[in-house]
């Protein structure tokens, strides 16, 4: 059966599990941190960045899958165990992953102070290695078209976030900044379980 190229219901799963993953209300308090290191943030490169990486994987990134010999099911299954376990850190307020934050010879006030918006606040804060494997996993289940929409669509709340950091920390405090991940920590799990048993019985056919 053919699907519709753009898909509301598609378009709508999409934008909810990579919200949940890019997780830009929770990653408030890194943002703040680069902002502090940096001296100044530049939301439009932060979010034009972010979202360029998440394209290029999404239409190049069965490509390099195809040169690796892995079939995007096998990729939906590992991004599956991904999303899991950071759910699980959402969910538990555990640190199962570490990434470097830093970037060497980067100074507060430095004329190159604008790469903070690039990296790490572009990568890998909003698109890291969990949001480049979701959107790898999802082509195993939506169309390409209704992806890139919702990708689009995340960029929305990311670049307000990014303009409205401090007064959205202030306004939803601490305890609201955790209920908040928490939150999308339980959703989150629930989409792994389904994106894993959906993909899951592919790689053992019934013969």
């Amino acid at each position: 059966m053919t699907r519709h190229m753009f898909d509301l219901k598609q378009i709508g799963k999409a934008f909810l599990i990579l919200f949940a993953v890019i997780d830009i209300v929770g990653g408030i308090p890194l943002i703040l941190g680069v902002r502090q290191k940096a001296g100044k943030i530049y939301p439009a490169r932060a979010t034009l960045v972010s979202m360029g990486i998440m394209i290029t994987f999404l239409y190049l990134g069965e490509t390099i899958l195809a040169v690796l010999g892995i079939d995007v099911r096998s990729f939906a299954v590992a991004g599956a165990l991904i999303l899991f376990f950071i759910a699980l850190e959402m969910v538990l307020g555990v640190k199962l992953f570490r990434e470097d934050l830093s970037a060497p010879g980067l100074t507060e006030g430095s004329q190159d102070n604008k790469v903070y918006s690039i990296v790490p606040l572009a990568f890998p804060v909003i698109a890291g290695a969990g949001t480049i494997t979701t959107v790898l996993s999802l082509r195993a289940e939506f169309d390409r078209p209704n992806i890139l929409i919702a990708i689009i669509l995340n960029m929305i709340p990311v670049v307000l976030v990014l303009l409205l950091t401090t007064r959205i920390e202030r306004l939803l405090g601490r305890v609201g900044l955790i209920v908040i991940k928490k939150a999308f920590g339980i959703i989150l799990l629930a989409i792994a379980v389904k994106l894993f048993a959906g993909n899951v019985t592919y790689l053992f056919p019934a013969r």
